[in-house]
């Protein structure tokens, strides 16, 4: 058993989908096992459960299925693997799965099979069709809008209440409200923003449907400007939350805000384990999962130096006021250089900008909740100013 819980990222499918995105980061890793029908097999699924279940001391594990598209392995899979959490499970231990789907297998079957099993479901969802389907497209280069929309309709009609995940890109980053009130409209209460940050594949030059700094910044305050007015406690934004529990004092809940991280691992479809999500390549590569083996490749001394590597933050970083928020970011976004050779965040400015512009309100946020009362107090003192 490890020292510290972990969590595992899970892609029984690996980087097999029913879409072409454009910004995807994940489809390419394919290239890494020729010839691979990617497709979970039984043993392989029954060996990473054991292993994550026996291995975690955290009371709740949550198994957190992606890909490529999880759905591709079709229900029977997933049936399977309740089956063997239930079979794995300790005594004291709860299970959670949290599935993200792009939407577009989504029926009433699976809709009522993820209402009976309490599965959280993600939708991705980049706001509403001309911005969504602007890279959301199919082989065949078709919408794919539609067809995410009719899965998120079934999940309601089962009761199921999906997140929405919005990668925010070079489309739909200049029009924030346009965004957030589509998503609002549809009945999303959980919203998270995904900032699109892809290098090319020489240099340290983003992709064309990468974010500009400037513009995620500006995407963000007008969001939390228009939240904090209107959805204070009935809309739940990631960025805005996470940040809302910092000036509370609570530890960074999102491993990009935090000081280090390493203690989220992607599982491949073979059971092979990797540093991240983000860094599915050769070199972090940590061997293959099993009960045995597992705790050793978490806690060894290639991923905790992984993870410890993200504190070494720049001089810039380290003068900057914003550091206790936003940890340095995600070492995949760390493209540009310090002047003391450092590299530094792409999205600095963006974050500079957002935890400066929301601060005042995030501290009143803070004050009412310290003295027991809502933080949708704020609103009614916003309207009034």
């Amino acid at each position: 058993m490890t020292s510290r819980p972990f969590h595992l990222m899970i892609k029984p499918t690996g980087a097999a989908c029913n879409l072409a995105c454009e910004y995807c980061y994940y489809l390419d890793k394919g290239a890494y096992y020729p010839g691979s029908c990617f497709r979970m097999d039984d043993p392989t699924l029954e060996r990473i459960t054991a292993a994550y279940l026996q291995t975690n001391p955290a009371p709740q594990v949550v198994f957190g299925w992606q890909g490529g598209e999880p759905l591709l392995m079709g229900r029977g899979f997933y049936q399977r693997a309740i089956a063997l959490q239930a079979k794995y499970t300790r005594p004291n231990q709860r299970v959670q799965n949290a599935l993200q789907t792009n939407g577009l297998l989504i029926d009433d079957e699976w809709a009522a099979f993820f209402g009976e099993h309490g599965f959280l479901v993600g939708v991705s969802i980049d706001g509403p069709p001309d911005l969504h389907d602007r890279y959301r497209r199919d082989g065949a280069g078709k919408p794919s809008y539609a067809r995410a929309l009719a899965g998120v309709r079934a999940l309601q009609r089962a009761g199921v209440t999906p997140n929405a995940l919005v990668t925010v890109n070079r489309a739909n980053a200049d029009h924030p409200i346009k965004v957030y009130r589509h998503l609002t409209a549809l009945g999303f209460e959980h919203v998270q923003f995904i900032p699109v940050v892809e290098r090319q594949p020489k240099g340290r030059k983003v992709t064309e449907s990468s974010v500009r700094p400037d513009v995620f910044g500006r995407f963000l305050c007008e969001i939390f400007d228009y939240w904090a007015r209107n959805d204070v406690g009935r809309v739940f934004v990631q960025t805005i939350e996470v940040t809302l529990s910092r000036w509370l004092g609570g530890p960074p809940s999102l491993c990009v805000f935090a000081p280090t991280c390493g203690l989220a691992l992607a599982v491949e479809h073979t059971g092979d384990l990797y540093a991240c999500d983000h860094f599915v390549y050769p070199g972090f590569l940590r061997g293959q999962v099993s009960a045995d083996k597992l705790a050793s490749l978490v806690e060894g001394d290639a991923q905790r130096e992984f993870g410890m590597a993200k504190a070494d933050v720049s001089g810039t970083c380290r003068e900057c006021s914003a550091l206790w928020l936003c940890g340095g970011d995600c070492p995949k976004h760390r493209l540009r250089i310090a002047v003391d050779g450092k590299p530094i965040s792409y999205l600095c400015p963006a974050y500079r900008t957002f935890f400066s512009h929301s601060e005042q309100i995030m501290r009143a946020m803070a004050s009412e909740v310290g003295a027991g009362r809502p933080a949708a107090n704020v609103m009614d003192a916003l309207r009034e100013a």
